[in-house]
């Protein structure tokens, strides 16, 4: 596949790491994000990688020996390393020209030597290292605890830290090939995965792909979220459990506690966890609050998490006896929801912070709220300018046939009843899946949506 974005990342990584001092980089974020794709682009020729394990401390030091003899320094190898501060001692002494040295799954590492963390920083603050250290890890939580946290050897000794993310909806085009309309639904259930558009990118379409690489036990991704719960949370069980109820519709704090059969308080450190992570986010109405709301609810925020734990888990039954007819009828039939609930998210993130005909926003939410139920209004989208003289509502449909003359006047009609509108101007906008009859002022397509990403 295509190596696409990580425009930035390159660039900071390249200006760090062609420094005239040596430096520490620190590296980071979830595992198929691309990480040690995109430090082995970056690394030169003559930088050594080394990808770590979990074998004794030992026979790490023998093979990133043979791989710095193989790459930097001819017989490194030859001599058996007691511990790390004399094997970064003989490196150093042994270095002639600066280099890169990139330890990635560096938790591997301290993992078997609990001291290493103190002797980088010892090498670092002696100011005569002679090479440059990168380390890299896809938990987020050890490498946060032993690079990003005070008490750790190396806090404040990084020179750069990168949290490497999801890849935004854009270039997930320029990976597989695909229209705006289906980058959409592609992304709704990848996200901005790498690894995962990868798999993709080996089928004729996306039910294909799905069926090859998850509606199968021996699929690649069968059993992803597990996998990756596994590098920063201790109770599997607990999150599995959480992120089903949440996958299942439970999105208010007391629907999940009372399915769990949990207390609600304690639920809100593993919650907590999971928003830290970048698993679940809290949706909550425009004009809130965001710690005060009693209004939140919880959403699963990763578009393939969200996929697997509304589709996957519930008929994991089905999967293991090679049934899966009633999967792909089920996904037949609701897809286009589920698609929709990313449109309406997308739409939101391309509003937030965005000039659109002139006039910039805020941050964008969803709203509900009325005084009664028959009174109750829905907005898919409401952002206030940053002058606060325009208000944006907006409503999202992922469906064909519709008619933007009939939707502006309804959402309208809907924006005249908010309480918070009365002294903005409203800007009404349509944001739907194809070309609908009527006028199409006002109106984005996943196309406009896209390019302003």
């Amino acid at each position: 596949m295509k190596f696409v974005d990580r425009i930035e990342e390159s660039k900071r990584l390249k200006q760090v790491l062609g420094a005239e001092k040596s430096t520490f980089t620190v590296v980071y974020g979830r595992r198929r994000l691309g990480k040690s794709t995109l430090l082995c682009r970056v690394l030169k020729q003559d930088d050594v990688y080394y990808l770590a394990n979990e074998t004794e401390a030992g026979l790490q030091r023998e093979l990133l020996a043979k791989m710095v003899a193989s790459t930097v320094i001819s017989g490194f190898d030859r001599v058996i390393y007691p511990d790390w501060n004399i094997f970064f001692d003989t490196l150093n002494e042994r270095t002639v020209k600066k280099f890169t040295l990139c330890i990635d799954e560096f938790p591997y590492l301290v993992n078997s030597s609990p001291d290493l963390p103190s002797v980088i920083q010892n090498k670092i603050d002696s100011k005569s290292l002679k090479f440059n250290i990168v380390v890299c890890g896809s938990s987020q939580q050890l490498m946060y605890g032993l690079a990003l946290d005070a008490t750790s050897p190396l806090y404040g000794r990084a020179d750069a830290i990168l949290k490497i993310t999801p890849i935004k909806i854009p270039y997930i085009r320029e990976a597989i090939d695909v229209s705006a309309t289906d980058a959409i639904e592609e992304y709704a259930v990848w996200g901005g995965v790498p690894r995962y558009w990868e798999l993709r990118e080996g089928h004729a379409d996306l039910r294909e792909a799905i069926k090859e690489n998850v509606l199968s036990v021996n699929g690649t991704l069968y059993e992803e979220p597990l996998k990756l719960f596994k590098d920063d949370i201790k109770d599997i069980i607990k999150t599995a459990t959480i992120m089903s109820y949440v996958g299942g519709g439970a999105h208010r704090l007391s629907e999940i506690a009372g399915r769990s059969e949990e207390q609600a308080t304690n639920l809100s450190r593993p919650l907590a966890k999971l928003i830290t992570l970048g698993y679940l986010t809290k949706d909550i109405p425009f004009g809130e609050n965001e710690k005060n709301s009693k209004k939140s609810l919880y959403k699963i925020n990763d578009p393939f998490m969200n996929f697997y734990f509304r589709f996957i888990i519930p008929n994991r039954s089905f999967i293991e006896i090679g049934r899966i007819s009633p999967i792909l009828a089920m996904l037949d039939s609701q897809f286009a929801a589920y698609a929709g609930d990313y449109w309406e998210k997308f739409c939101r993130e391309t509003v937030s912070g965005n000039t659109i005909d002139g006039i910039t926003y805020g941050m964008a939410r969803r709203w509900w709220g009325g005084a009664s139920k028959d009174n109750r209004i829905e907005l898919d989208v409401v952002a206030e300018s940053l002058d606060k003289k325009y208000l944006l509502v907006g409503e999202c449909k992922w469906t064909s046939g519709e008619n933007s003359d009939r939707l502006l006047a309804e959402l309208k009609a809907k924006a005249a009843k908010l309480p918070f509108a009365k002294g903005h101007t409203i800007i009404p906008k349509l944001f739907l899946k194809n070309t609908p009859a009527g006028t199409m002022e006002n109106v984005l397509l996943p196309e406009d949506i896209i390019k302003l990403q």
